[in-house]
């Protein structure tokens, strides 16, 4: 029996966004995304495009024991766009369903208008907060094109990601047993605002909010000193918003959630090579 799925904008107004407790079905993600299940490939893209459904790769990544959890699919301002748009799907494996606070998730991004390869990288989601990080530089991505044996390759790819995770495990331990000051915890959150919303010179207006505002916990799981805890609540406040600030102009406002998938993985993986980047510099000290 199927945990009632939670649908959520966490991206923006314009990505659906379906997450849910346990595997997902196929009628759940069709309501979600349904581009996953678009019946032929745009009409800009070539004869030698290789057009299989993003649904039939999935089809074979189960029955090699990974199953979807979490589903996305942007908007496209182009008309007869929508239903080949950028897509997500975040998987997890049989194999690694642990009694952890994070569960290792593979996470499959495809279009079928030209838009984007298959792509597999490595990710983590954190159960407390629904987060789900995309990992930095720990595992080198995949990219395959839409030619040749695509669903052979892609569920290739999907074990040399999960074959990564002992790395990515390490790495998030590592993070863990690491004690910031907190003055380094602000410097990561300063980081973290100029990630988000630019680099700023001295005679522009600053962010909407501050540094210490990001590293405000959402709740008491969230609370410590270590890298690993401000790096959560530094990426929650980031990618999710809804955070009291102001605009240029001195109007009261609310952040919004990141806006798009692609801005959504850049900006997280972005965030994971700033905090390991933090734990190296600080191992080497």
């Amino acid at each position: 029996m199927h945990a009632t799925p939670t649908l959520s904008t966490r991206f923006a107004r314009t990505t659906r966004v379906l997450r849910g407790d346990s595997p997902l079905s196929e009628d759940q993600m069709r309501a979600a995304a349904p581009s996953v299940f678009a019946e032929g490939k745009h009409a800009s893209r070539s004869e030698r495009y290789t057009y299989i459904p993003t649904i039939e790769v999935l089809r074979g990544l189960r029955k090699e024991g990974f199953e979807p959890f979490m589903v996305a699919q942007g908007a496209s301002r182009t008309p007869g766009k929508a239903e080949f748009t950028k897509h997500m799907i975040r998987m997890r494996h049989a194999g690694q369903v642990q009694a952890r606070p994070e569960a290792n998730e593979i996470i499959l991004i495809n279009s079928h208008d030209g838009a984007s390869s298959y792509q597999m990288l490595a990710g983590l989601f954190r159960f407390v907060c629904c987060n789900g990080l995309v990992v930095g530089q720990v595992v080198e991505d995949i990219r395959i094109p839409h030619k040749g044996n695509v669903q052979g390759e892609v569920i290739e790819g999907a074990f040399r990601v999960l074959d990564e995770f002992e790395a990515v495990e390490a790495s998030a331990e590592g993070m863990k047993a690491l004690t910031l000051r907190p003055e380094e915890q602000s410097a990561f959150a300063t980081a973290a605002l100029a990630l988000r919303f630019g680099e700023r010179a001295e005679d522009q207006p600053p962010p909407p909010v501050t540094a210490a505002q990001l590293v405000e916990a959402r709740r008491p799981e969230d609370l410590g000193q270590s890298l690993w805890t401000t790096f959560q609540r530094v990426q929650e406040n980031v990618m999710r918003g809804g955070q009291p600030g102001r605009s240029a102009q001195g109007r009261r406002l609310h952040t919004r959630p990141v806006g798009s998938i692609d801005r959504g993985v850049s900006l997280n993986r972005a965030l994971w090579v700033l905090a390991e980047e933090m734990r190296r510099i600080r191992a080497a000290a």
